[in-house]
């Protein structure tokens, strides 16, 4: 099984780069955040069209998830239990696999409200988790975590320490993930620095410049990280014309 996730950054503005990617690399399950596309707008029919599954929520301008399967859904939950958040949480069973797909609130400036928002959500996100799973269970959590969870996640840690997105009150929060019993995929297969999957549109050259950040991740509990074959990031959507500012990650699984 090949699982991806990819802030797209504009579903629409990237649906040419997203289709075109999809025919090469044909993923199973494909994770999208940052859709920016009211459910109404949605291209549901153009990932039908080529054997799809789609699950959706979104607003027009801002956030939005979805997950495209080749596998049927088993199951499917918008948002938190309440149903809240819908549109930065959705999450569904395939082949008795629990996958959650999150966009985490960016979180502006860690002296600003907007960054305590942030560390609020993640803290429910456990809950949910804690409340709702337990370890044991087969569980891929994907998603733009908005946090670069090492110093080798970055490209200047010194220069970068103690901002948004690498800023020790996330790293503590993210470290009650990997407590409860969630791997980094990626890490299990690639050791060194200088793996990125976004590139601040504002930096000239940043891809050529290595100025990146790993802030999307697939994650999973044991039972399903010791079954990762691999995981790489594919840098080449990044390259083309008007891309988004991030790239896909990319696990396969002998599932």
């Amino acid at each position: 099984m090949k699982v991806v996730s990819f802030n797209v950054n504009s579903l629409r503005a990237r649906l040419k780069i997203l289709l075109d990617w999809i025919e090469k690399e044909s993923p199973d399950v494909l994770c999208l955040q940052e859709t920016k596309v009211h459910d109404n707008s949605f291209p549901k029919k153009e990932f039908e069209k080529i054997g799809l599954y789609v699950i959706f929520r979104g607003k027009k301008t801002f956030n939005g998830v979805a997950i495209l399967s080749k596998i049927p859904f088993e199951d499917t939950l918008y948002g938190f239990e309440d149903g809240s958040e819908a549109t930065r949480l959705i999450s569904a069973r395939i082949k008795g696999i629990n996958i959650v797909n999150t966009y985490v609130p960016q979180g502006f400036h860690p002296l600003s409200e907007r960054f305590r928002e942030k560390l609020d959500w993640l803290q429910r996100l456990y809950y949910y988790f804690k409340e709702k799973y337990n370890p044991r269970m087969p569980i891929i959590w994907t998603g733009d975590f908005n946090i670069a969870p090492e110093p080798k996640d970055v490209y200047d840690p010194e220069l970068l320490k103690g901002h948004v997105g690498f800023h020790p009150d996330e790293h503590a929060v993210l470290q009650k993930f990997k407590n409860w019993g969630f791997v980094d995929v990626f890490r299990l297969h690639n050791s060194e620095g200088g793996h990125y999957t976004f590139w601040d549109y504002t930096i000239r050259n940043a891809v050529k410049k290595g100025m990146g950040w790993r802030i999307d991740h697939i994650w999973a509990t044991q039972v399903i990280a010791e079954k990762s074959i691999r995981a790489w990031i594919d840098i080449r959507p990044r390259l083309l014309q008007k891309p988004s500012d991030h790239t896909p990650v990319i696990a396969e699984f002998k599932i």
